[in-house]
């Protein structure tokens, strides 16, 4: 059998009605009859046990993305080469307008020298976060990208300001 719409079923018994849940563009799921079904668009119906779908749960066999839960700076050196986010107080903040790419460094857990993890901000993406060096320093940010190695010392390079949160 074959429902009119996924909006209107209803579990036998229950005069409940459901909402189908969506899963991507293509795919819709109900439950339909004591079954878990899987209404393809243009395609047919797969029936999967309700207690399969209720086990797969409970085991946590569903991939459901999850982000990462943040790195303090002192963390961030073990996870080179991964994208991730790193969280901390702007210890010290420095716009280098004589260098050649006019970065703007913010240094997060100590200060420079003694600097953990730096989020640096080429001169030519500057203007799109404003003056960091003097509205970010002393605030809690957290900043997300892929992490690199700069002379032994964990960075990531901020290009939009959609990395970085306060």
């Amino acid at each position: 059998m074959r429902p009119k719409s996924h909006r209107s079923l209803k579990a036998p018994g229950t005069g409940t009605g459901l909402v189908a849940a969506a899963l991507g563009a293509t795919a819709r799921v109900a439950l339909v009859c004591g079954h878990v079904c899987e209404h393809l668009m243009g395609g047919g119906v797969a029936m999967i046990p309700r207690r399969l779908v209720a086990a797969s749960a409970v085991l946590g066999l569903w991939a459901f993305p999850t982000a990462a839960a943040p790195l303090n700076p002192e963390d961030a050196a073990a996870h080179v080469g991964e994208t991730a986010t790193v969280c901390g107080v702007v210890a010290s903040a420095k716009y280098e307008a004589d260098a050649k790419s006019q970065p703007t460094l913010l240094d997060l857990g100590k200060a420079y020298p003694n600097a953990v993890f730096t989020a640096v901000l080429d001169g030519n993406n500057r203007p799109k976060f404003g003056t960091p060096e003097t509205s970010l320093r002393g605030k809690r940010i957290c900043v997300t990208g892929k992490i690199s190695d700069y002379h032994g010392k964990p960075e990531i390079v901020l290009t939009d300001p959609s990395q970085l949160a306060q």
